[in-house]
């Protein structure tokens, strides 16, 4: 990426993070999305973003889908792209946003994958908790199910976040926003038997803030616990294409198939729009359907 392209890009990296507060994660997608933008239209067009036309992005998206890029991706990467040439106009580097009048592909709605009740329990029973790494990872799972955690949460969630007599655990969510999350009762006995048991084996002598660490007592990280994920999975005989944010999803269902107020559920996700999270009734509703057909004489 030539040098203009590069500082612009940095520049505003840094106003998402100072105006958002968004996390780093979301901060390099933009910055990848961007890139990704930057490197296409220089090679194809001989252009830098500064002059980049309404048809360069057309092109681009055109190349991405014969490449294999679905209409969510695109959506996605259209969104990044229309924020940066925003701030470029809002900064006077331009006059008019070359993406304004591009028009983002239609989506479909597609329902999250949720495990039932019946798999939550196989899933949460896989670890050998006789095992310190097995007490370690049964109490992740615990945790990520009994309060619907996103998983950057519950991998950088820190001893001090958590208080065991009251049973909750205070996040710091995407956009920096906190909330406090109940764990029950179940996750708490966990939680205590692992720090207990687990966690001073790990971290041996090293000084650690974080609550999961690693066999070598290094801080967990998102990899480490899809990888974890993923062989209990195995172990647990499920299925489905499962991923740490499917035990948040089922949280979610799990709530609302047993009575759960939409909004009740929208403060314990984090959500800061109802709208996202009305995607959980549609989940409940395929659930009942299922249901009827299944065990209805005329289903």
């Amino acid at each position: 990426m030539v040098e203009g392209n590069q500082t612009m890009l940095e520049q505003f990296i840094d106003a998402l993070w100072m105006e958002r507060g968004l996390s780093k994660n979301t901060l390099a997608a933009y910055r990848a999305d961007i890139s990704g933008l930057a490197n296409w239209v220089q090679q194809a067009c001989n252009r830098d973003l500064v002059s980049v036309q309404r048809q360069d992005i057309l092109d681009y998206f055109a190349y991405r889908v014969e490449q294999g890029a679905q209409p969510r991706s695109t959506a996605r990467l259209l969104s990044s792209i229309r924020r940066f040439y925003q701030y470029l106009v809002r900064q006077g580097e331009l006059t008019e946003d070359p993406s304004a009048k591009i028009e983002a592909p239609k989506l479909g709605r597609t329902l999250p994958t949720s495990l039932t009740e019946t798999e939550v329990v196989s899933l949460l029973e896989a670890p050998d908790t006789n095992d310190v790494l097995g007490l370690r990872d049964r109490t992740m799972l615990e945790l990520l199910y009994a309060g619907g955690l996103r998983v950057t949460e519950l991998v950088s969630m820190t001893i001090a976040q958590v208080n065991l007599q009251q049973g909750v655990v205070r996040l710091n969510g995407k956009g920096n926003k906190e909330r406090l999350v109940p764990l029950g009762e179940e996750a708490v006995s966990w939680l205590q038997r692992y720090l207990s048991e687990s966690r001073p084996f790990l971290v041996k002598t090293k000084q650690s803030e974080s609550m999961f660490v690693t066999r070598r007592g290094g801080a967990m990280t998102r990899q480490a616990f899809w990888y974890i994920i993923k062989r209990y999975a195995s172990t647990a005989a499920i299925q489905k294409d499962l991923s740490p944010h499917t035990l948040r999803h089922s949280f979610a269902t799990h709530l609302l198939n047993n009575g759960a107020d939409l909004r009740v559920v929208q403060m314990l996700l984090g959500h800061s729009d109802l709208s996202t999270t009305q995607i959980y009734t549609h989940v409940a509703k395929e659930r009942l359907k299922d249901l009827h057909e299944q065990h209805h004489p005329r289903g």
